[in-house]
């Protein structure tokens, strides 16, 4: 896209965004997402401006999910296609640019009809592995009072299976060390309990040795 339209969109985004507290969901997670996306879309040969479109996108339904209880995913959508309708971004790819919104959502289980689509739900669960997943994990864990509890929780209930829910080979190629880092950090933490005698949840007891099994 001209960098003139790609201004004029990440603007609009980001005063989306700014209509809420988005926690781990902040725009700084929505631009790691667009070069996620760019990354990938290169190396599949997918339409780059759809890409980046419903990347920048992808999350300005979020503030109205918390008021409304209806997915940002679907919100997001429609309002998609109703901003980039008064800008220059090409008319007759605004529904391929909606429907990569409608779908990105691990939790929607909806699966992307496009190319363009399973990028933006492989970049959007990149973000949410290795490293700065774990770091946007805890954060989102403490800051809705759930504490490492919780941290254990989402990553057994969600992150750790976000590997095997990769759509493109570039996306599978990315995830694997990230998914290997969760695995360690988990069987870090895993070790340090034994070593002091804390009771392991249920989410921990995989990453026990053998031995340290009931």
């Amino acid at each position: 896209m001209e960098p003139e339209l790609v201004r004029v969109i990440q603007d609009f985004a980001r005063k989306a965004l700014s209509g809420g507290s988005q926690g781990s969901h902040s725009f700084e997670h929505v631009l790691r997402v667009r070069q996620l996306c760019l990354l990938i879309g290169k190396e599949e040969d997918a339409n780059l401006d759809v890409l980046e479109a419903a990347a920048l996108l992808h999350d300005i339904g979020r503030p109205q999910e918390t008021t409304t209880g209806v997915s940002h995913a679907i919100i997001g959508a429609d309002m998609a296609v109703a901003f980039l309708a008064t800008t220059s971004f090409p008319k007759d790819q605004l529904e391929r640019v909606a429907g990569a919104i409608r779908s990105h959502r691990f939790s929607e289980n909806l699966t992307p009809d496009s190319l363009e689509g399973e990028i933006l739900s492989d970049a959007d669960k990149l973000d949410a592995m290795g490293a700065l997943g774990l770091a946007r994990t805890i954060a989102e864990s403490l800051a809705r009072q759930r504490g490492l509890n919780g941290v254990f929780q989402h990553l057994h209930e969600k992150l750790l299976k976000l590997k095997d829910r990769m759509y493109t080979k570039t996306g599978r190629k990315l995830a694997e060390p990230r998914h290997y880092f969760l695995i360690s950090f988990m069987r870090q933490i895993t070790s340090e309990f034994l070593a002091i005698g804390e009771p392991l949840l249920p989410e921990l007891l995989p990453f026990a040795p053998a031995e340290s099994n009931p």
